[in-house]
């Protein structure tokens, strides 16, 4: 006789509510991948410049990043929805990427060139990217939808814990009495290298502690999705399919892919430009001065800030979860950012801001930070099918990484023909385009409310 028990019969925890120590378990794994990511941010530029790189090629350089978030990403959420295995379907991509990410941060401080350190940033950013994006499906493949906002909050935390740590470990190093001094035979002082071996441990360590302590579950259709598997597992139907996610995918993604350009390209601008910006605009520091390392000081330290607000209002994003929907926290937030951001400009109005008057700036860009890692993502996976909640998961990071390519391809004609030259008056725009981004957040439909009112 034919067994039709289902795979949801025999697994009743399936869609159950997850206890607060399993979603922290369930999201550890993106601290260790942030810390890593936190390195990366902090501290790319300065390696390339000790290596000898010539200033003006470094923005190249870090392209690194957006190319292969753009390639990797939904391709990792494609074969991702189309694996299980004894780790499961998830978790293979997480313990696979750290161990190349791992690898990755322990060389990357012992290069001696710069196409070394190109390398091992290829090498890193591809292995983090094949390690992150699974961990959005994650959220949305083992949480019932009335706990997803939780859990990308959760996500959130994780993500600003670790990019606060990672930021400020160098200075940690420092005071602790590790040297900073660096030869022509070791351009890269020990402060940084002991950093990454750090970074590696951290990473790797928190992804194992994902994976051996939180549980996937198999389809529940396994006969389906075997016939699917089986029918599309290939690169060149990865690619297709592709193709006609962005003909296909919900109307809600579409609405949020307008929010997440002019999002992402605020935050790009603010990466490229805010050194160099305070340093013309706040300091009024020429390059080689003493003025000039003071401004660049200040401002890793002023990111520095901004990763530790959205760590703490990633607690309050937790509360407000529970309370508010994802679309009205999401406004809120961007507007928040975006008047941060756009209060630079008094700088250009007579109003001296002077460095600690950047410190306002920075609280309102990390309150908006903090929901920018959680929010879309709570409202997309209630808007996508549960089949491909990986595949649509990395597509939707092309909406993160194209308008970071445009603003690296036009950013500076931008700046030097419509702002005066200005890096500062470019940061100042990137609160315009948050703005932007809230207005278009008026159209996103929020499927989350209509779930909560049925549970």
């Amino acid at each position: 006789m034919k067994d039709n028990t289902s795979v949801q019969e025999l697994e009743p925890g399936r869609h159950d509510e997850k206890t607060f120590m399993q979603i922290v378990l369930m999201c550890v794994g993106f601290f260790g991948i942030q810390f890593g990511w936190g390195l990366q941010m902090g501290n790319m530029s300065s390696i390339y410049s000790r290596l000898g790189a010539d200033p003006a090629a470094i923005p190249m350089l870090w392209l690194a990043a957006p190319i292969t978030g753009l390639i990797i990403q939904p391709l990792v959420g494609f074969f991702s929805d189309r694996t299980w295995c004894s780790l499961g379907r998830r978790r293979p991509y997480f313990l696979g990427g750290a161990i190349f990410s791992t690898l990755a941060l322990i060389f990357m401080p012992l290069s001696t060139a710069v196409w070394m350190a190109a390398m091992c940033l290829w090498i890193l950013d591809a292995s983090v990217n094949i390690s992150m994006e699974p961990f959005r499906a994650f959220v949305g493949d083992l949480l019932p939808s009335q706990q997803r906002k939780v859990g990308y909050a959760m996500q959130s935390v994780m993500i600003g814990a670790g990019g606060v740590i990672a930021s400020f470990m160098p200075t940690i190093l420092t005071k602790m009495g590790v040297s900073t001094a660096t030869t022509a035979a070791s351009p890269i002082p020990a402060t940084v290298r002991y950093a990454f071996f750090i970074g590696a441990i951290v990473l790797i360590t928190a992804i194992v502690a994902t994976v051996s302590t939180t549980k996937e579950y198999p389809p529940e259709n396994m006969e389906e999705f075997k016939k699917m598997k089986e029918q599309s597992f290939s690169p060149s139907k990865a690619l297709k399919e592709m193709g006609s996610a962005f003909v296909t995918m919900p109307e809600t993604m579409k609405r949020l892919a307008v929010v997440q350009f002019f999002t992402w390209a605020a935050f790009d601008l603010l990466w490229v430009y805010f050194a160099p910006g305070i340093a013309d605009g706040i300091f009024h520091a020429a390059k080689g001065t003493h003025e000039f390392e003071l401004a660049s000081n200040w401002a890793s330290d002023c990111f520095g800030i901004y990763n530790a607000v959205a760590f703490g209002f990633s607690f309050v994003l937790l509360w407000l979860a529970k309370k508010f929907s994802a679309k009205g926290i999401h406004v809120s937030c961007l507007i928040i950012g975006g008047l941060g951001l756009a209060s630079l400009a008094l700088q250009f109005c007579g109003v001296d801001l002077g460095k600690y008057g950047l410190v306002p700036a920075m609280v309102c860009v990390g309150i908006a930070w903090s929901s920018i890692l959680s929010m879309p993502y709570a409202l997309l996976s209630n808007a996508i099918p549960a089949a491909k909640m990986g595949f649509y998961m990395g597509v939707f990071n092309f909406c993160i990484v194209i308008p970071q390519i445009f603003v690296d391809i036009t950013g500076g004609w931008f700046m030097k023909h419509c702002l005066g030259g200005s890096p500062l008056a470019a940061v100042a725009f990137g609160g315009l385009c948050l703005i932007i981004a809230a207005f278009f957040m008026k159209f996103v439909k929020d499927n989350t409310v209509k779930e909560e009112a049925a549970a």
